[in-house]
């Protein structure tokens, strides 16, 4: 296990999230922290998630699998069965990790239960949790006053309508959190939220009953980490700031710092990025500043598969150094500094 030389003991870590993003910060960070808690929206209905969803009656797997991937700790032929998807019949296009939770949640007591034993088989570190057990959709009302229900439509109605996102909701609104959740978050040393999609993966599991409420209430080091390029269909246009105004305007304020990659990148990536609407997040410091939210400029992104994104490594190790320094001069109301 290694360590930032600032830190004496492993802190207790609650991630936020969904998506790549999460599952990539979830690959680095293991090999730092064992106390890892990733809390993981279940509000999406497209792909082959949104298929078992339909038909099986139970949560989306797929945010869930991608985590329980990042943090597994088992043999190479495991893992690629794991992600193996089928490439024919009725099955194809289906995840065999997506099956196996579905057939594990038909054996279990619960979608909680259904992951945590599927977790231990592949002998992940820490744990991951549905944020919820509600069925849940995502809604979305745009600038122009329109709205749309449902994860895999927003993005297609934000290019129709050709306008902002100015609000998501769930419906129903307000579900209860997991108690497993609310409690992870409670004993938290560092939480940190994102990266991913801004409105679909980060967002989701702030506007579950109980999540940012306990994430206000804690006296853990709270960090944003901001998406490394803007997401068309989403976030268009969208500086560092404007990301953090959007988590601010669902969930309050959340997190005093505001981790961004300051590492450029090539002219030939950001000419394949700009082809399908998307550009590197603006970093206006200053106006991350105004919001009360400290920037920490570094560079936490790399090319995986000609794709410019966080370097799951370099990420981990930025986290960890950022919590090294400032857990030294941070007081918590248990006592411990």
């Amino acid at each position: 296990m290694a360590f930032n030389k600032y830190i004496t003991a492993s802190p207790a870590v609650v991630c936020i999230g969904g998506g790549t993003g999460m599952s990539t910060m979830l690959r680095g960070l293991k090999n730092y922290v064992k106390d890892i808690t990733a809390i993981v929206t279940v509000s999406d209905d497209g792909g082959g998630s949104g298929v078992l969803r339909d038909e099986l009656g139970m949560p989306p797997p797929g945010d869930i699998r991608n985590c329980i991937q990042a943090l597994s700790n088992t043999e190479p032929t495991m893992e690629k069965l794991w992600s193996y998807r089928f490439e024919s019949g009725s099955l194809k296009g289906q995840c065999f990790g997506n099956l196996l939770l579905a057939a594990m949640n038909g054996i279990s007591e619960s979608f909680e239960d259904a992951v945590a034993k599927v977790s231990d088989v592949l002998a992940i570190t820490g744990r991951v949790l549905p944020v919820t057990d509600e069925d849940v959709n995502l809604k979305a009302e745009l600038e122009d006053g329109s709205s749309v229900v449902g994860e895999s439509a927003i993005a297609r109605q934000k290019r129709i309508h050709g306008c902002r996102i100015k609000r998501v909701s769930l419906v129903p609104e307000r579900p209860p959190a997991l108690y497993s959740c609310v409690n992870a978050i409670e004993k938290a040393d560092m939480i940190i939220l994102g990266p991913g999609s801004l409105y679909t993966s980060v967002i989701p599991n702030l506007l579950v009953e109980g999540i940012a409420q306990a994430i206000m209430a804690s006296d853990a080091i709270k960090v944003y980490i901001c998406n490394v390029m803007t997401q068309p269909g989403e976030t268009e246009n969208y500086t560092a700031s404007d990301h953090i105004r959007a988590v601010f305007a669902h969930g309050g304020k959340l997190f005093d710092y505001c981790l961004v990659n300051d590492a450029p990148a090539e002219p030939t990536a950001l000419e394949r990025y700009g082809r399908k609407g998307a550009e590197p997040v603006t970093v206006d410091a200053q106006e991350i500043e105004k919001l009360g939210v400290i920037p920490v400029l570094a560079n936490v992104a790399g090319y995986d598969n000609s794709y410019y994104r966080h370097n799951p490594w370099l990420l981990a190790a930025e986290l960890i150094r950022l919590y090294g320094e400032k857990s030294q001069t941070r007081v918590y109301k248990t006592g411990r500094k």
